[in-house]
């Protein structure tokens, strides 16, 4: 079992004990956010034929190349071709076809004019200026060619994934089945959110944090329960857990001191304690362990330590079992907006929400870090590194850290 182990070191164990769930077969409108299962090869090209980027005229660039202002040429109007359909006659010397944005581009015809630049009539058009071959065409396969790899396994279906499959004819698409994480909150002090809080006690405010952090990485949330500061309890929400969950998070009773008997729960349920401790602030406290191939992830109470705690060395393990490509965020460079006036003795994260406006990219950071402090997380959405042994940081300071 390691101890104190820097954050990195707490991610990649837990990497090691991570694995992609099933997959399974959904339907393509309810695959935003899921993670693509398979290598997604064009079947076929998009387009599938050439077609016309304007409403205008399809015609022969040879028959306009000495066309000008001085010196108009005028074409015979053979047919007219909507968007959907395709031309009944070639485009001879002499002729052009009216067509449609996305119709289909005639046999014999090169290139193709909006009908702004023309005069026009029912039967004829008038262009005053050449065009080359292939001017205004969208060519068949100039978005996907037949057998390029479109996206890798293990990218999470945004817009323009989604487009792309329907554009190949998948209508149902294998993703990676969600992630069922068990959440358990304890602590006998805790009470849930819809309850009146007694003396000494407080709401269940990790519940809340921890659903939505888990819901919005593709996880689903099955809450089993909140357990006071017994072993035996605990032990046994952990237990149904295992048995339906894919992972378990718990927060609280992770410390040292008599109550805190979450590790000892674990151990109770046959869950290997891989390490507990991360040196880091804040959420150096944890228990981290596994049984089979099922990690449980035990957590500070406090809220702000065990968001932090969790996004630095979890997460990545949760985004692998959701089948996720690249699990770990990538790390960029960000430059405080505003100080940070403490002292950082050790390795120090800072939770902020990421600035754009200057087109640099900064993070905004809450005065207030402390353990217990939830409230300054409201719209973060990434952490800065702070190394161990820096001192009070200034505007601009510029550190490593990561968007989640």
């Amino acid at each position: 079992m390691l101890e104190n182990a820097n954050w990195q070191e707490a991610r990649q164990l837990l990497l090691k004990y991570a694995a992609p769930v099933e997959i399974e077969y959904a339907p393509l409108e309810a695959c935003g956010g899921r993670v693509l299962a398979f290598d997604l090869k064009a079947a076929e090209d998009v387009p599938s034929f050439d077609r016309s980027a304007y409403d205008g005229y399809a015609l022969r660039a040879a028959d306009i190349a000495q066309a000008s202002r001085e010196k108009p040429v005028t074409l015979k109007i053979t047919e007219t071709i909507p968007a959907g359909q395709v031309g009944r006659l070639p485009v001879t010397a002499g002729t052009a076809a009216h067509l449609m944005t996305g119709a289909a581009v005639p046999p014999g015809a090169d290139c193709v004019i909006n009908f702004e630049r023309t005069d026009f009539t029912d039967q004829t058009v008038t262009l005053f200026g050449p065009l080359k071959p292939g001017d205004n065409i969208v060519r068949r396969g100039e978005d996907v060619t037949a057998g390029a790899l479109l996206a890798p396994k293990g990218m999470v279906i945004d817009a323009g994934l989604a487009g792309t499959l329907a554009a190949q004819g998948i209508a149902r698409v294998l993703v990676y089945r969600k992630p069922v994480i068990g959440l358990i909150s304890t602590g006998s002090e805790v009470v849930e959110a819809e309850n009146q809080p007694g003396p000494g006690q407080i709401r269940n405010a990790n519940r809340a944090s921890f659903a939505a952090l888990l819901t919005g990485q593709g996880c689903r949330v099955d809450y089993l329960g909140l357990a006071g500061d017994e072993a035996a309890d605990i032990a046994a929400l952990i237990a149904r857990g295992l048995e339906s969950c894919d992972a378990v998070v718990l927060t609280g009773g992770v410390s040292v001191c008599d109550w805190d008997v979450t590790p000892a729960a674990m151990e109770r349920c046959g869950v290997e304690i891989l390490l507990r401790g991360v040196d880091m602030k804040p959420g150096m406290a944890c228990a981290y362990g596994v049984k089979g191939n099922k990690l449980v992830l035990g957590l500070s109470g406090n809220p702000a330590s065990s968001v932090t705690n969790f996004c630095a060395c979890a997460l990545p393990a949760v985004r692998r079992l959701a089948g996720c490509r690249e699990a770990e965020p990538p790390m960029i460079d960000l430059a405080l907006a505003n100080g940070f006036q403490k002292k950082s003795p050790g390795t120090r994260f800072l939770r902020g929400a990421v600035d754009l406006s200057n087109g640099t990219v900064r993070l905004a950071v809450p005065k207030d870090q402390g353990n217990v402090v939830l409230s300054s997380a409201i719209g973060c959405n990434a952490f800065a590194i702070v190394p161990a042994g820096s001192g009070p940081l200034a505007a601009g300071e510029k550190l490593k850290g990561f968007i989640i």
